[in-house]
């Protein structure tokens, strides 16, 4: 599976931005979609995730702000973002992750910058 983020910009504080994850194919056989995020000199963290039967969890410091979804028919997983922080600037990834019986096939998409100004 290939996945396309995009959707970064810049952005004053307290404004809104939509992410988007364009999955190649269908995201019908995907068990778990992810939006992550990095600064420089700190680890990846998990921001969001939706499973296929759509439960989500999210960062203590986006809930509320953020929401994660999924488009069926267009094969994407968006990330609405509402209410951002100079802290929410980061670049964003993407990730699927497929079970097929005990393995796990994790898949990346490239980053989406996000500058929160203030």
């Amino acid at each position: 599976v290939q996945l396309q983020a995009s959707g970064g910009g810049l952005v004053q504080v307290g404004g809104s931005l939509r992410l988007s994850c364009a999955a190649s194919e269908s995201i019908f056989s995907i068990d778990a979609m992810s939006w992550y995020r990095q600064v420089p000199e700190k680890q990846r963290e998990l921001v969001a995730q939706i499973t296929s039967d759509g439960r989500t969890n999210y960062l203590d410091s986006v809930k509320g702000r953020f929401t994660i979804s999924r488009d069926y028919a267009k094969n994407t997983m968006f990330l609405q973002m509402t209410t951002l922080k100079p802290e929410d600037t980061a670049v964003y990834y993407c990730k699927a992750d497929r079970v097929t019986g005990r393995e796990i096939y994790t898949y990346w998409g490239q980053g989406t910058l996000v500058t929160v100004s203030s």
